[in-house]
């Protein structure tokens, strides 16, 4: 296993004096309010009390974005046997097979779990509508409200955390750094606009964050996922591993001037077809797995079709599927589109690839732990190891309720044995004593804007030694001035938590001098079995 070191600028993003500013306490802390934080706080029950902290509102995250829904094995035809082999299969030989076995063999619990907390996932007859979806040998995937399956679950995942005493919310509250002393995690630093900075002192303390898509121009993500929990392990000293693999999209509406939408995988597993300017159905070129090959092969199927046709998109093709079919299946991809007067039962949809999964996060064993005593992670934040080199369609939720459950149970074990008394830690944070530099004179937009067009440019759908290096040293140009200045309000911390990150990711993608799942390098196109090993990013300052 390939090792790398890195040392963040700072270790707290601010100054701070535990005297200054308030305290707060609890059992559990847990950062992050989409499926997998909220499945853990779930796990918190008396007399133990959780804190859940969400960036924004409960209502809005990855999770609730998820449209495609939640793959397992419900089908009498289907077997275990069939779903860890296509998890495996997508994961080009990094996946665990122990991680996947046993996330797998959760499923079907896992999802009647949802049914008793509310959930309406979609029926037929009776019976759970089970849909296929890109890599997936059978139809396994449940979903809701057609195609809105994750605003569904989270709906009612939601309200069952608003009904427990156990457990108190923090909504609009950015988490800046976690709090380490003597090797061990003891809580977070936090802010928000009614109280400025807080110290939340927490007995175990759960990372679920989410994802990094918003590092990249093109992408399906809401504009939350700036890898802020990734950025904080990495700074509190927790082991990250798999930085390489972003997970590319193949198909998000592409209209000139117009926010991204996601065209859930589903549409092909229903039967649409992917067609070039020309109207060639090109995917036969590239895989006899045709439009459900794998995402990471369809995303480079439809880029060297781009760069065939010299066209800046590719189609999706619905129009020789029955219409009541697509509109009951796909009502809200037909509504986004109807905003741009396209009509998915007769138009073409224009698509192309986008930054949707970070593969890649904070290193996690099977139960959630991280390398970092005190400190528990799940869903998109972690590698687990299910996904390999590349996500299997549908198994991002599954892993958020599975690990969401095994993290948060862990937790709250661990906090119960825990009998001494809360107390506050005279933390030092390392600023100098006088401001290296103040804030003012940068244009954050601007930085951000520029950071993301880099990353997609260089560290996008294909890479290469000189574009990956060139990357790297203008994200470092780039850093040595945003890391040296404290600011006072999240749209600073996210770009340095992004500057951060896109310099983790960039150094884990030079080291893979190979082609794996979603990392593509045009100077190394094929996959060499000797580096069918993971990537592990350390700091080389643990606290």
């Amino acid at each position: 296993m390939a090792d790398i070191q890195f040392s963040p600028r700072h270790r707290y993003l601010v100054r701070f004096h535990p005297k200054r500013i308030p305290h707060a306490f609890t059992d559990v802390l847990i950062l992050g309010g989409g499926i997998a934080g909220l499945r853990a706080a779930l796990e918190v029950r008396e007399p133990l009390q959780a804190t859940v902290v969400t960036k924004d509102s409960l209502s809005h995250s990855n999770s609730v974005y998820a449209q495609g829904g939640i793959a397992g094995v419900l089908d009498p035809l289907d077997a275990f046997a069939n779903h860890v082999d296509d998890t495996i299969t997508a994961g080009k030989g990094l996946c665990d097979r122990q991680v996947v076995e046993m996330v797998i063999h959760e499923a079907p619990e896992r999802i009647r779990e949802l049914i008793r907390m509310g959930t309406q996932f979609d029926r037929e007859d009776g019976e759970l509508a089970l849909t296929k979806e890109g890599g997936h040998s059978h139809r396994r995937i449940v979903h809701a409200l057609g195609d809105a399956t994750g605003k569904e679950v989270m709906r009612a995942m939601i309200e069952r955390v608003r009904r427990s005493s156990q457990i108190q919310c923090w909504p609009e509250t950015f988490s800046i750094d976690l709090l380490t002393s003597e090797g061990r995690c003891r809580g977070a630093l936090v802010w928000n606009r009614h109280h400025g900075k807080t110290f939340i002192w927490a007995k175990q303390t759960v990372l679920a964050t989410g994802g990094a898509g918003c590092l990249y121009r093109e992408t399906t993500n809401p504009d939350i996922a700036t890898g802020d929990g990734h950025a904080i392990a990495a700074r509190a000293g927790a082991d990250l591993r798999d930085m390489e693999f972003m997970q590319f999209h193949p198909t998000v509406l592409y209209i000139a001037g117009s926010s991204r939408h996601l065209i859930s995988e589903a549409v092909r597993g229903e039967g649409a077809y992917l067609r070039d300017s020309r109207g060639h159905r090109f995917m036969q070129d590239y895989d006899e797995r045709l439009e459900l090959a794998p995402r990471d092969v369809v995303s480079q199927a439809i880029t060297a079709q781009m760069d065939l046709t010299k066209h800046p998109n590719v189609y999706l093709d619905l129009t020789h599927l029955d219409r009541d079919l697509i509109k009951d299946r796909f009502p809200h991809i037909g509504s986004v589109c109807a905003e741009f007067g396209l009509d998915i039962t007769r138009d073409l949809i224009p698509v192309r690839p986008g930054a949707h999964y970070m593969v890649g996060g904070v290193t996690v064993d099977q139960q959630g732990r991280t390398t970092l005593p005190g400190l528990w992670a799940a869903g998109e934040v972690t590698s687990s190891g299910l996904h390999g080199a590349n996500r299997l369609a549908s198994n991002s939720l599954l892993e958020g309720v599975v690990y969401g459950k095994l993290a948060g149970s862990g937790a709250a074990e661990a906090a119960a044995d825990i009998q001494d008394s809360f107390h506050a830690i005279p933390l030092d944070s390392d600023w100098p004593r006088e401001r290296e530099h103040d804030e003012d004179g940068l244009n954050l937009t601007d930085l951000r804007n520029a950071l993301t067009s880099e990353m997609w440019r260089q560290v996008g759908i294909r890479r290469d030694d000189a574009g990956l290096r060139e990357a790297g040293q203008q994200v470092e140009f780039w850093n040595r001035y945003v890391s040296s200045r404290e600011f006072d309000a999240p749209q600073g911390w996210e770009l340095q938590n992004m500057m951060l990150v896109a310099k983790l990711m960039i150094a884990a993608a030079l080291h893979r001098t190979e082609s794996r799942g979603v990392h593509f390098r045009r100077d190394f196109p094929e996959s060499d079995p000797a580096q069918a090993t993971q990537i592990t990013l350390s700091s080389a300052g643990k606290s």
